[in-house]
């Protein structure tokens, strides 16, 4: 601990407090032990910052795994606020930590009932199943906390990870689209959903994934897991059966691509001379080219 806590005065933690919350710093383990040696027994002198304290103090015990005070905090603020939503956010969050899913699920149900235009408490419950590796129940809880909160970014992005894991990438793709028309900009967008669709397979997926990947790189040249994914997409669409047209593109493509990989790594690497680890590089990806049947 950095904080000689021994020679704080109770105002001295109190400002502390106030000033990590500011910051948005967590510190938990420095406000647990504060917490134990000064504060707990002056926390009448605080005023109405209090509660907030209380609020700090638990969240920080809940991650140092001191169930005991996350429990002594809530049952403070539940004397004061009996039956409010956001003291019941904080049991849901101790029976969370303590694996007491069957108890934390009973009371976010409980905070849904009576606010159904909270998100916090849905996603928890979501959380809760993918702990327990019921993805598939995950899956159907988000599909519908997402027709209530379609623009939820987060929440696609989840989805998509959850049917990527049950390989459903048609879904997925789709969950990757939704994130798209929020964020039209974002390089990584753009390469995530190229990966997918090369997954998926078929020369036209191929061909779609081709053109994420570019736009990735017109977003960010400097995309290197882009430069990797055109190389390959080409590759693969140069020996495909599509038109000879498309095909000498598809290899012109996939030749700048490699020529682009090349070029960056011999920018990039920290190593001296590496001509010949260039070389490997190059004909490592030669051995990649995927052949169409």
């Amino acid at each position: 601990m950095s904080l000689n806590y021994e020679d704080m005065s109770w105002s001295d933690v109190r400002d502390q407090f106030r000033k990590w919350r500011e910051e948005n710093g967590r510190h938990s383990e420095d406000v647990v032990q504060l917490w134990v040696a000064v504060l707990e027994d002056k926390l009448h002198k605080t005023g109405n910052e209090r509660h907030l304290i209380l609020e700090q103090v638990i969240i920080a015990a809940l991650d140092t795994a001191r169930f005991d005070i996350a429990a002594q905090c809530t049952k403070q603020l539940s004397i004061e606020f009996p039956g409010s939503l956001r003291v019941m956010k904080f049991k849901a969050m101790r029976y969370e930590a303590l694996e007491q899913y069957e108890d934390a699920e009973e009371v976010l149900n409980a905070i849904i009932a009576k606010d159904e235009t909270n998100a916090a408490p849905r996603k928890r419950k979501i959380a809760i199943l993918k702990a327990c590796g019921n993805r598939l129940e995950a899956i159907k809880e988000l599909n519908e906390y997402l027709k209530k909160f379609m623009s939820d970014q987060e929440a696609w992005h989840e989805l998509c990870s959850l049917y990527l894991a049950e390989a459903e990438y048609g879904k997925a793709a789709f969950c990757m689209e939704e994130v798209l028309l929020h964020n039209p900009h974002s390089h990584l967008i753009h390469q995530r959903l190229a990966e997918i669709r090369y997954t998926m397979g078929g020369v036209e997926n191929i061909e779609t994934a081709r053109t994420y990947y570019s736009q990735a790189l017109k977003l960010n040249p400097q995309n290197l897991r882009a430069l990797y994914g055109l190389y390959l997409s080409c590759s693969f669409l140069a020996n495909s059966r599509a038109v000879s047209s498309k095909r000498k593109e598809s290899q012109k493509l996939a030749q700048w691509a490699l020529e682009q990989v090349s070029a960056h790594t011999v920018k990039l690497s920290p190593i001296e001379h590496n001509d010949k680890l260039i070389a490997t590089l190059d004909n490592a990806f030669g051995s990649l080219d995927i052949k169409a049947n």
